[in-house]
């Protein structure tokens, strides 16, 4: 878990507003370091002015029991009135996402100068 990964973790949260949360191996392990996770999704609370940060709880590097605690209430309330949710959805357009098929390149017969 570095920098990236959390980054990525905290961005998948964000997106879909829901918690995620990860477990990891302490430092020590083959391609481990601990900092095991858990990101609420929360990125606009009601009595907060701005962002807030949604990493709700990150362990250290050294093996233990770690527990954070989610609001799930606010996470319910937040995904009824946030932007994201059902409103934007276009199932529709996923066919172009899952399709199999492969298209040549697309080739222009004109060149620009």
């Amino acid at each position: 878990m570095e920098i990236n990964r959390l980054s990525q973790l905290r961005g998948r949260a964000y997106e879909n507003m829901l918690a995620i949360a990860t477990c990891n191996y302490p430092e020590g392990k083959p391609d481990c370091n601990g900092h095991s996770t858990l990101f609420d999704g929360v990125a606009y609370a009601p009595d907060a002015e701005g962002s807030r940060d949604t990493c709700v709880m990150e362990a250290g590097a050294e093996p233990g029991v770690y527990l954070g605690s989610l609001d799930m209430d606010m996470l319910r309330e937040y995904r009824k009135h946030e932007v994201h949710g059902n409103a934007f959805r276009r199932p529709e357009l996923y066919g172009a996402l899952i399709c199999e098929r492969v298209d040549e390149p697309f080739k222009r017969n004109e060149r620009r100068i």
